[in-house]
């Protein structure tokens, strides 16, 4: 019969309304949420994610900025960019695409955001809180967004061990460090390049998280009888009979997996569209805060 498919598109749908109720609550105070994404070069990746970023901001009635630097922008440009983004009060939610070019830190960049509208959940503060459980700084989306999902959908993860494959920044360790909090509860390990005995550990996986960005690289075998699982991954493969002559695929054998696991997230329509949602939801909480009059963090 197969595993149920975990659909993030569906969940992203019903967590829509409640933002259209937010949104509409703040305009009645005079604010339109707003989204300022910097994108610099024209990785076709970045490009895609941006689009569908700003696609989101509109369905929403949101304010959308979107800002096209050339590859070759330097770095203190851009972090003048950044400094005027944070001043501007239009705007409450900064995200820059990552990955910038190699000539650019990107740890300064992320740390020249304001950490009130830093809504991709980078800057040091919101780590900080996000590790130590504290309130009051935003969660990185996509983690975020596969916690909400898995609670939609009534899954369990107190108690039961979850392995994470890929210990990135943007999905590994802050998933990691987000199921670990009290009230959470599950019990984590975090897989790697560097881990000798990736198939063992996956194997008693109940639920198993992949972000590593590498087609077909969890397979069937990998995959304890039952598990969850989580497919973070976004990879684009060169397919003729595709549209547009490629497509997208995750980290999972998906048709193999699928016939062994409980659960398990299909790419595209799974984790993409919370990781969006999330977005969504952190650059409206920022502009309920600005209206709270919180003080601005000390940096």
């Amino acid at each position: 019969m197969g595993a149920r498919l975990l659909e993030g598109r569906e969940v992203a749908d019903r967590m829509r309304k409640d933002l259209v109720e937010r949104i509409a609550s703040l305009k009645e105070r005079g604010t339109v949420p707003g989204l300022a994404v910097v994108i610099v070069g024209d990785d076709p990746a970045s490009v895609s994610y941006v689009k569908m970023k700003g696609r989101a901001c509109q369905d929403l009635g949101m304010h959308s900025i979107t800002v096209r630097k050339p590859a070759d922008l330097g770095e203190e440009a851009l972090l003048q960019l950044i400094d005027e983004l944070n001043r501007d009060p239009l705007v409450h939610g900064i995200l820059v695409q990552l990955p910038v070019p190699r000539h650019i830190d990107v740890g300064k960049v992320i740390s020249a955001i304001d950490p009130r509208k830093d809504v991709d959940g980078f800057h040091p503060m919101n780590v900080g809180k996000m590790f130590i459980g504290e309130d009051g700084g935003f969660l990185p989306a996509t983690p975020y967004g596969i916690q909400v999902m898995l609670s939609t959908y009534g899954i369990e993860v107190a108690g039961k061990h979850v392995v994470i494959v890929g210990r990135s920044n943007i999905v590994g360790k802050p998933m990691a460090a987000i199921l670990m909090q009290k009230g959470v509860d599950a019990t984590v390990t975090v897989c790697h390049s560097r881990t000798s005995n990736l198939r063992e550990l996956t194997s008693q996986a109940d639920v198993l998280i992949s972000g590593i960005g590498k087609a077909g690289s969890i397979t069937a075998d990998m995959v304890k009888e039952g598990a969850v699982v989580v497919d973070a991954g976004s990879n684009r493969i060169d397919d003729p009979a595709a549209p547009r002559g490629y497509r997208f695929v995750g980290d999972v054998d998906f048709e193999a997996v699928r016939e062994k696991a409980s659960g398990i997230t299909p790419v595209p329509g799974g984790v993409g569209p919370m990781t969006i949602i999330m977005l969504m939801h952190n650059t409206v909480l920022a502009a309920e805060r600005s209206l709270e009059g919180q003080a601005r963090p000390k940096v």
